[in-house]
């Protein structure tokens, strides 16, 4: 899911040991935009040091679910994010444009002629 974050709330550690840390991303996809909340847990709580609020991301999460005391609960468990401008993988691939130059047209006329297997 892509959108930009609205807030970035404090991270909470609990009397076990367990921590999480939430926020909130904007959606950008529907007509009318909605606020998701998301929870990084554990280890996770990290990806968050860097993000700022009004940046657009990616969002990579789980959906959680639970019974507790005859009431359910569901949690979108965050486990990537990354910046939504950013190439998959952090890399640059080509442009739609490179894809019509001279550069990807086989060298000499007998490799369109055979197969490539």
């Amino acid at each position: 899911m892509t959108g930009a974050v609205k807030v970035v709330l404090d991270e909470v550690t609990f009397p076990s040991g367990f921590n999480k840390r939430e926020f909130v991303v904007t959606t950008e996809e529907d007509r009318y935009p909605q606020d998701i909340k998301f929870e990084c847990v554990k280890e996770k709580t990290a990806m968050l040091s860097d993000v700022t609020v009004g940046q657009r991301v990616k969002v990579t999460f789980d959906i959680r679910g639970n019974e507790y005391n005859d009431r359910y609960f569901v949690n979108l468990s965050a486990w990537r994010l990354e910046p939504a401008d950013a190439a998959p993988g952090g890399a640059e691939g080509p442009s739609p444009e490179d894809f019509n130059s001279d550069s990807f047209a086989p060298e000499d006329e007998t490799e369109m002629d055979a197969p490539p297997f």
